[in-house]
């Protein structure tokens, strides 16, 4: 148990601490919202997209519009994010943020014309870049650099967890409601959505010095003494957007954005259009993806704890390229399967290093506002690349 009020020496707070730490407890809530906000709001789209497209009477050129807007809103709000994450704390950004999700979610499934749900989409990725940046930010908070990467892996492995239980969810939620499928799909995972953000209100905290703890991994686990408050440490922007390395982190993070939003927009139009697999097989397919993100990014981390996040960084790019070039060569079952192990692996290790990353450069206080920055070129790649990807399938 945790002792917040300073009645027991300094040793044995310690002691107490290293035993059973409350960051582990900040962590898995974090994989939480990650899960309600980029895997169920933003990763199931694809799953719900074909469905929707028919109840609205959709073209391809407006489902493209409509992830657009979800991610100009995501665009919108990342830096905001990070910024208000860093000068007010992670807690009340990601529950706010987390409620507006849930409402917009519910919402989308109520729409009957193409400018609403528009609107709504837009909506949910204003709340993705208030839950997203701060969440994958908690690691550098609550855990000692050497540990940054495998815990801020936890959290982006929520990504994958949303994955998987959408690609198992949604197809059942569609085949029970048959024409209005898609509609009780976005209800019924924005009531899950408005779930999880109760426990962010009541679990999360925004540094370990509220609890009267230091990070995980830290000298305090030594018995040495304590740091100085997070909570001290002047905010100075320039720190973050003037610096040449959160600057180049800014164009990689870029790549990356424009190219996964395409793969994963279209995936299962794809799939069941052009292959001609069944619909069932094609969200097996996502389920799998999702299934091998939910610990490659731990993983990811843990390997830049060790290799130096560089090295990790590159390593997961070659696995993320090797995904695009088996499904742009081949279109049978086999290598179809690898590409999507491939993105799977990758899926959340680049965002894990960019997060730890982040941290390292510019230290706890202004990491979400680094992470945030970052993400910017991030947000600007996801919502230019599914406009240029249903230009490709156009013509």
């Amino acid at each position: 148990m945790y002792n917040t009020v300073n009645t027991w020496g300094m040793k044995e707070l310690t002691q107490s601490s290293c035993r059973i730490h409350y960051g582990w407890i900040v962590i898995f809530t974090g994989l939480l919202a990650n899960i309600g906000s980029h895997g169920f709001s933003r990763m199931a789209y694809s799953l719900v997209l074909p469905e929707m497209m028919e109840g609205l009477g959709l073209s391809y050129t407006q489902a493209g519009l409509l992830g657009t807007s979800n991610f100009t809103g995501y665009l919108i709000f990342v830096v905001a994010g990070g910024f208000l994450a860093s000068r007010f704390g992670s807690r009340i950004v990601i529950t706010l943020s987390m409620l507006l999700i849930g409402i917009s979610m519910i919402l989308t499934g109520q729409a009957q014309s193409f400018g609403f749900a528009l609107v709504m989409r837009f909506l949910t990725g204003l709340g993705n870049g208030g839950v997203f940046v701060p969440a994958l930010s908690l690691g550098s908070a609550w855990f000692d650099s050497k540990q940054r990467g495998f815990a801020t892996g936890i959290i982006a492995g929520g990504t994958g967890v949303g994955i998987m239980l959408s690609g198992v969810i949604v197809p059942k939620i569609l085949s029970l409601h048959n024409v209005q499928g898609w509609s009780y799909a976005w209800s019924y995972m924005g009531v899950i959505v408005l779930l999880i953000c109760a426990l962010c209100f009541f679990l999360l905290r925004n540094h370990p010095e509220e609890m009267k703890l230091q990070p995980v991994g830290s000298a305090a686990c030594n018995d040495a003494a304590p740091a100085a408050p997070v909570t001290d440490t002047p905010f100075q922007w320039e720190q973050v957007y003037k610096r040449k390395e959160v600057q180049q982190l800014g164009v990689v993070y870029f790549a990356n954005g424009f190219t996964y939003v395409i793969y994963m927009t279209f995936f299962k139009a794809f799939l069941t259009v052009e292959v001609g697999l069944p619909e069932m097989q094609a969200a097996a397919m996502w389920a799998l993806a999702g299934s091998f993100s939910i610990f490659s990014a731990a993983i990811w981390g843990a390997v830049s704890d060790r290799l130096g996040r560089k090295y990790a960084l590159a390593l997961v790019f070659f696995d993320f390229a090797m995904s695009f070039l088996l499904f742009a060569l081949f279109d049978s079952l086999f290598p179809l399967y690898i590409s999507v192990i491939f993105f799977g692996t990758s899926l959340g290790g680049i965002p894990t290093i960019m997060g730890a990353t982040a941290g390292d450069y510019v230290g706890p206080r202004l990491a979400p506002a680094a992470f945030g920055f970052v993400t910017l070129f991030f947000a600007i790649g996801q919502v230019l690349g599914p406009v240029f990807g249903g230009y490709l399938i156009f013509y």
